[in-house]
């Protein structure tokens, strides 16, 4: 009998897919990125993988009969619960696994999620995978209490399967003797994500060094409410631009671009309220560029993590990473390698 697994990621098409800006197959997003990852590290474990993009809940079926996997992984919220009661009669053999990507305080924005993960939990064959062990806690206590599941059904239903990341890692050289400074604050603009607390502490550095502030941003991503967060950027920055600081808005592109634009950075800022594992702090490090973070990113340097909510703190943490950007880098690398190598054993165990 052949127990080997076979394991299908699907993800769902953006409704802002643009074929001019994207890659042929999807959308470039930190989900997509993620799941690729994922889907290459088991390539690399010698299990077998296939990633897919559908447009919607209707283009499931196709795939999964084409590919005849033992394991579909569901990547975020996006497939209504009623869809399983017909994709289960088509194939009952299928483990199908609803893999969730926020912690707790960012997934309450999301007005369907725990209707969705509760009814997802009333089905045989669909377990919930959790990307953070505090959310991991939560939905076990939380489908625990709903389905009256033993201690041992909690742990089988709800399982912990964490993000990983290739070790591609390049070094940077250093330019201090220009009169501007580049942060890259990148990611999807939205509240949790923390800009504006991150832009007033760039901008006590910048002044505190004697230097012109390029503040980096992604723009062609608002979500969760995030316009309000956007305008008060675009208004910080208006109205001190007298003083020489500046706001840079980046399009969201494909990544091999993206890398580029977080080599090209001196200092990568992400300082968020809630985070889970943070991809483009990741990547900023990939680059051998210094990174800030918070100690909500579970890879990060205990000196390189500033108080998301301290303006000063954060600025202190800058100043840090200015005068020792090889040493933060350098830490940095080695607990992100510390953490997906632990990763890929956590992975490899469920799927072998």
């Amino acid at each position: 009998m052949n127990n080997k697994k076979r394991v299908l990621f699907v993800l769902k098409r953006r409704d802002d897919y643009n074929a001019k800006l994207h890659s042929h197959i999807g959308m470039s997003t930190g989900l997509y990125n993620s799941a690729s990852f994922m889907h290459q590290m088991l390539i690399d474990k010698d299990v077998e993988s296939k990633l897919v993009v559908v447009a919607d809940n209707n283009g499931i079926d196709k795939e999964v009969t084409l590919y005849k996997p033992t394991h579909v992984i569901i990547e975020a919220l996006w497939v209504v619960p009623t869809k399983f009661a017909v994709l289960q009669k088509l194939h009952p053999d299928v483990t199908w696994i609803i893999r969730l990507h926020s912690e707790t305080p960012f997934i309450a924005g999301e007005g369907i999620a725990m209707d969705w993960i509760g009814e997802y939990s009333s089905f045989r064959n669909i377990v919930i995978a959790c990307n953070a062990p505090r959310f991991l806690h939560d939905i076990r206590s939380y489908l625990k209490s709903r389905n009256n599941w033993t201690k041992s059904t909690t742990e089988e239903k709800v399982i912990y399967l964490p993000n990983y990341y290739p070790q591609q890692y390049k070094s940077k050289k250093f330019d201090y003797n220009k009169d501007y400074i580049d942060i890259g604050c990148f990611g999807a603009v939205r509240p949790l994500k923390n800009h504006l607390t991150q832009a007033f502490a760039a901008i006590q550095f910048a002044d505190k060094i004697k230097k012109k502030l390029r503040f980096h941003v992604n723009a062609g991503r608002i979500e969760m409410r995030g316009q309000a967060v956007l305008n008060n950027l675009k208004g910080l920055f208006e109205q001190i631009s007298g003083q020489g600081h500046e706001l840079i808005n980046h399009q969201w592109c494909p990544r091999e671009d993206f890398l580029k634009i977080c080599a090209s950075m001196d200092i990568g800022l992400q300082s968020s309220i809630s985070e889970t594992f943070n991809i483009v702090g990741a990547d900023i490090i990939s680059q051998g560029v210094p990174l800030v973070g918070s100690n909500e990113i579970p890879w990060i340097t205990r000196w390189a993590s500033a108080d998301p909510t301290s303006s000063e703190d954060i600025a202190l943490k800058l100043h840090a990473a200015y005068e020792h950007p090889y040493i933060n880098a350098l830490f940095n690398r080695k607990n992100l390698t510390k953490y997906t190598n632990e990763t890929a054993k956590i992975w490899v165990k469920y799927f072998t």
